[in-house]
Protein backbone atom coordinates (compact mmCIF):
# COMPACT_ATOMS: atom_id res chain seq x y z
CA UNK A 1 0.00 0.00 0.00
CA UNK A 2 1.57 3.23 -1.43
CA UNK A 3 0.39 6.77 -1.57
CA UNK A 4 0.10 7.55 -5.36
CA UNK A 5 0.42 11.09 -6.29
CA UNK A 6 0.32 12.14 -10.66
CA UNK A 7 -0.01 14.31 -12.24
CA UNK A 8 -2.85 13.55 -15.05
CA UNK A 9 -2.83 16.76 -16.78
CA UNK A 10 -1.94 20.67 -16.99
CA UNK A 11 -3.58 21.46 -13.74
CA UNK A 12 -5.48 18.05 -12.95
CA UNK A 13 -3.78 15.74 -10.73
CA UNK A 14 -4.64 12.62 -8.74
CA UNK A 15 -3.93 11.79 -4.97
CA UNK A 16 -5.03 7.94 -4.39
CA UNK A 17 -4.37 7.31 -0.87
CA UNK A 18 -6.58 3.99 -0.17
CA UNK A 19 -6.46 1.82 2.63
CA UNK A 20 -5.32 4.50 4.88
CA UNK A 21 -6.65 5.68 8.04
CA UNK A 22 -7.41 9.14 9.88
CA UNK A 23 -5.28 11.25 9.99
CA UNK A 24 -3.15 9.77 7.26
CA UNK A 25 -5.68 10.78 4.05
CA UNK A 26 -6.19 14.47 5.25
CA UNK A 27 -2.30 14.94 5.93
CA UNK A 28 -1.73 13.93 2.20
CA UNK A 29 -4.16 15.67 0.67
CA UNK A 30 -3.50 19.19 2.50
CA UNK A 31 0.28 18.52 2.04
CA UNK A 32 -0.54 17.97 -1.99
CA UNK A 33 -2.58 20.64 -2.26
CA UNK A 34 -0.50 23.31 -0.86
CA UNK A 35 2.19 22.61 -3.44
CA UNK A 36 -0.81 22.66 -6.19
CA UNK A 37 -1.76 26.54 -7.77
CA UNK A 38 -4.60 28.24 -7.73
CA UNK A 39 -7.43 26.72 -9.98
CA UNK A 40 -5.56 23.20 -10.40
CA UNK A 41 -8.07 20.21 -9.90
CA UNK A 42 -6.89 17.51 -7.90
CA UNK A 43 -9.05 14.03 -7.57
CA UNK A 44 -8.66 12.45 -4.56
CA UNK A 45 -9.42 8.79 -3.92
CA UNK A 46 -9.96 6.91 -0.44
CA UNK A 47 -11.76 4.46 1.75
CA UNK A 48 -12.13 5.98 4.97
CA UNK A 49 -15.14 7.48 5.83
CA UNK A 50 -14.11 8.75 8.65
CA UNK A 51 -11.76 10.27 6.88
CA UNK A 52 -14.74 12.86 5.02
CA UNK A 53 -15.60 15.26 7.78
CA UNK A 54 -12.37 16.09 8.49
CA UNK A 55 -11.28 16.74 4.20
CA UNK A 56 -14.23 18.85 3.70
CA UNK A 57 -13.29 20.81 7.11
CA UNK A 58 -9.98 21.24 5.57
CA UNK A 59 -11.41 22.53 2.01
CA UNK A 60 -13.95 24.93 3.74
CA UNK A 61 -11.26 26.64 5.91
CA UNK A 62 -8.70 27.01 3.11
CA UNK A 63 -11.45 28.02 0.79
CA UNK A 64 -10.71 25.16 -1.83
CA UNK A 65 -14.23 23.81 -3.39
CA UNK A 66 -15.23 20.37 -3.57
CA UNK A 67 -16.53 20.35 -7.25
CA UNK A 68 -17.49 16.71 -7.03
CA UNK A 69 -18.03 14.28 -3.84
CA UNK A 70 -18.83 10.38 -5.32
CA UNK A 71 -19.58 7.58 -3.37
CA UNK A 72 -18.99 4.12 -4.82
CA UNK A 73 -19.96 1.86 -1.81
CA UNK A 74 -17.17 2.48 0.80
CA UNK A 75 -14.80 4.44 -1.78
CA UNK A 76 -14.70 7.76 -2.62
CA UNK A 77 -13.44 9.81 -5.51
CA UNK A 78 -13.68 13.65 -4.65
CA UNK A 79 -12.20 16.69 -7.01
CA UNK A 80 -11.23 19.97 -5.79
CA UNK A 81 -10.61 23.16 -6.60
CA UNK A 82 -7.45 24.62 -4.96
CA UNK A 83 -8.30 28.23 -4.22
Amino acid sequence: MAVKFEKVSDGDYLLDVTGYVCPHPQMYTKKVLCKLGSGDVLTLMFDNPSSCESIIAMCESAGDELLERADDGGSFRWRICKA
